[in-house]
C-alpha cells in the first residue's frame, strides 16, 4: 500500500488509541505515524482472488486468513503495520486486551505498488524477518504476472524464488496450500509485455 509521510512522534500505545478510533489505516514505526490511503481495483482484485483461495484450502485446517484489516506487530523492532493478507497456523496470539493485533503470522502477502516496492523488498522485509513465527513471505505485483516467494529454512536463511508465467503454480509448504498464478491474476489486466516467459531462482 502507499504510504503518505505525516510524521507524528507517539508511543505505540497512543498510535494503538488513534487507529482505533480512526476512520484510515495508519502505519506505525520508530514513534511516527504513516497515514495509508485506499489501494487501486487491481490492487483489491488481487488481494482479494488470493484470500479466496486460501480461505478455501484453509477452512478444515487449524489456520486463519485475514485481510488487510488485521494489524500485525512485529514485537522486536515495535513496527505495527497492515499486510495485505496474513495466514496464522495454530493459536493465534494477539496483542493487549483488544485483541486486534496479530504478534504470530505464519504467511505474510503484500501486493506492490510502485510506490511501495522498494520498502516492501527491504526495510518492511527486514521487519518482518524478525518474527519468529514467520515461515513465508509473498510479493506479487499489479502491473504484470509477477510473483517472488520469501521462504524462511530450518537454519534462519531465506530463499527467494519468482513466478512470471500465468501457468504457473506453487506450494506454500507452511501452511500446505497452492497458489496458482492464472487464479491470483483472474479479472485483472496487466502489461505482459513485461512478464517474462521463464521462472527466475536465485539462493
Amino acid at each position: 500500500m502507499t504510504l503518505l509521510q505525516e510524521p507524528t512522534t507517539v508511543t505505540a500505545a497512543e498510535y494503538l488509541v488513534r487507529e482505533r478510533a480512526a476512520e484510515t489505516k495508519s502505519e506505525y514505526s520508530r514513534g511516527e505515524i504513516r497515514p495509508m490511503p485506499g489501494a487501486s481495483r487491481r490492487h483489491n482484485l488481487i488481494a482479494t482472488n488470493i484470500l479466496a483461495s486460501l480461505h478455501i484450502q484453509l477452512r478444515k485446517q487449524p489456520c486463519e486468513v485475514y485481510p488487510s484489516d488485521m494489524r500485525v506487530k512485529v514485537e522486536a523492532t515495535g513496527l505495527i503495520t497492515y499486510p495485505d493478507i496474513s495466514v496464522v497456523c495454530g493459536e493465534p496470539h494477539l496483542d493487549d486486551s483488544y485483541k486486534d493485533t496479530l504478534l504470530n503470522p505464519t504467511v505474510l502477502i503484500e501486493v506492490l505498488s510502485p510506490s511501495t516496492a522498494a520498502y516492501d523488498r527491504s526495510d518492511k522485509f527486514e521487519n518482518y524477518r524478525q518474527i519468529p513465527s514467520l515461515q513465508a513471505y509473498l510479493l506479487v505485483a499489479q502491473d504484470k504476472i509477477h510473483v517472488e516467494y520469501y521462504s524462511r529454512q530450518p537454519d534462519n536463511t531465506w530463499i527467494f524464488i519468482e513466478f512470471r508465467r500465468a501457468s504457473d503454480h506453487f506450494v506454500l509448504a507452511s501452511i500446505g496450500c497452492t497458489l496458482a498464478l492464472e487464479d491470483i491474476y483472474e479479472k485483472v489486466t496487466v502489461d505482459q509485455s513485461q512478464s517474462q516467459s521463464m521462472n527466475g531462482q536465485s539462493q
